[in-house]
């Protein structure tokens, strides 16, 4: 059940359908709106599918996506096979990532948070503090 003040900020897309997927780097999943994900379709469409690690990686970075839609209720559908991936058991958290949505179980994504606590403002620094030109103020 996706919560009312996330359903609301989802209203104005909510009815054109979701994407979701295996995160890359994490074990959790990744909610994308389908504009977003059209985007990002788009990028991936331009890459050329006879040089090989393209194509790796386009079959990976696609195995097991599914379209999802928000029904009614307000409720999302995950399928069995992503709850699995991404070892969802009762607890769930949902982060925003910008344009998508993470989906955690509560436990793991704890546990991602605590690890990197300790090196976040070295990592704030470095991606955010190296270039003056990237920041609006």
């Amino acid at each position: 059940m996706l919560p009312v003040a996330l359903k609301n900020q989802l209203s104005p897309i909510i009815n054109e359908g979701f994407v979701i997927k295996r995160s890359v780097f994490q074990p959790c999943l990744e909610l994308y709106p389908m504009k977003e994900w059209n985007l990002l379709m788009e990028k991936m469409n331009k890459k050329n599918r006879f040089v090989k690690k393209n194509n790796d990686f386009i079959r990976r970075f696609s195995a097991g996506v599914k379209v999802v839609e928000v029904d009614a209720t307000g409720r999302l559908l995950i399928p069995k096979n992503l709850v699995a991936i991404a070892d969802i058991t009762k607890e769930v958290v949902l982060s925003s990532a910008i344009n998508i949505i993470e989906i955690w179980d509560k436990d793991s994504y704890e546990k991602v948070i605590d690890e990197t606590t300790d090196d976040f403002a070295a990592l704030a620094e470095e991606v955010m503090g190296d270039n003056e030109d990237d920041y609006v103020s």
